[in-house]
């Protein structure tokens, strides 16, 4: 079955202007959160990783979303064994590398520490479920990767960085593997990373078009995944390069509106990508929620108006909603509200 991935990936080659948008839900966060990854139901207790599983076989079923990221462990479970992927029209995706400012334990202080790279998985893992012998025959499940850069102004550290990702890009070409870039802003303070906090979307930006200079086609990413730090950085980026396939991630859970205006922002200067994790796993009604986080991206409805017919669709369900309706409309990430105060923004960042 042809995926929606592929259709749209190449429909942008044909015309950049075109509004198709892909969505992915991003269900690896058990590579970040240990026992935290699969959220917390109703009462405070952590849902167990069974249905975890169990969320992303109905989301893939459903069909709505384009892109499905894992773990290698968990997509050895559905995509290997199960092959929940081949008769549908959902790309399954693996996390590649897992840096060490993802490294969420309680308990820890990694994700305040300088990024350093580094990979639970391997390439032959996510295709195969198993490393292959030289010369034997390679059958790729999985076929798609997402690889993670953190940058903080630290030469040494941000040089390791972008040397572990040319060696993934070399042996990724050479398996034939394809895979998508996560880039991050700074993860440390800013007293250490010396950037001015206004600075940091374009810090992002120079950083990632001076890197793809250097790639040729055959080695370059599907599509970006960035912080979507509001109308000016994201026009920029896309303007510079309107060949680049430039996505925004959904950053922590917060209102249905918060989530619904995002993707739709993002749309509206240049974005053809969002990819929604948090957002996602912490909503009452998961299915409900990518219904219609689909009609946004397909222009079938406005933010507002999907987070009312969201509450609508609870209310049928008879779920009931994490906050009222006019709690739910309210816009709480300061790059949505293009007024907000510097140090508004910054606690956004």
């Amino acid at each position: 079955m042809q995926k929606s991935l592929a259709a749209k990936l190449a429909s942008f080659r044909e015309s950049s202007s075109n509004r198709a948008f892909i969505i992915a839900d991003a269900k690896d966060a058990d590579m970040a959160f240990g026992i935290a990854a699969p959220g917390k139901i109703r009462g405070g207790s952590y849902r167990p990783l069974a249905d975890f599983r169990d969320q992303i076989r109905e989301i893939v079923a459903q069909g709505l979303i384009d892109i499905m990221l894992m773990s290698a462990s968990t997509s050895e479970i559905v995509t290997i064994r199960e092959q929940i992927f081949e008769h549908s029209t959902v790309t399954p995706a693996v996390r590649a590398n897992d840096t060490t400012d993802i490294h969420v334990i309680r308990g820890s202080v990694y994700p305040e520490a300088p990024s350093r790279p580094f990979s639970s998985t391997t390439i032959d893992h996510i295709q195969a479920g198993r490393s292959l012998r030289p010369g034997e025959t390679r059958e790729a499940h999985v076929n798609l990767g997402l690889y993670s850069l953190t940058f903080n102004n630290h030469s040494e550290r941000d040089l390791e960085s972008l040397t572990a990702y040319k060696a993934f890009r070399q042996e990724a070409e050479e398996k034939g593997f394809n895979h998508f870039l996560e880039v991050f802003g700074p993860n440390v303070p800013a007293d250490v990373h010396r950037i001015q906090e206004e600075t940091i979307p374009f810090f992002l930006n120079d950083h990632i078009v001076r890197l793809l200079a250097g790639i040729p086609s055959v080695a370059r990413p599907q599509f970006l995944k960035i912080p979507y730090f509001g109308p000016a950085a994201m026009e920029e980026i896309c303007t510079y390069d309107p060949s680049l396939v430039v996505g925004v991630l959904g950053g922590s859970a917060a209102t249905t509106h918060d989530a619904f205006e995002l993707l739709h922002s993002a749309k509206s200067h240049g974005a053809r990508v969002a990819l929604f994790g948090r957002k996602i796993n912490a909503a009452e009604h998961q299915l409900s929620f990518v219904e219609h986080l689909r009609r946004v991206a397909d222009d079938e409805i406005l933010p507002a108006e999907a987070v009312k017919s969201y509450h609508s669709t609870l209310a049928k369900l008879q779920i009931p909603p994490h906050r009222s309706i006019d709690q739910d409309l309210q816009l709480t990430s300061a790059y949505l509200r293009y007024g907000a105060s510097k140090s508004e923004r910054a606690k956004a960042t």
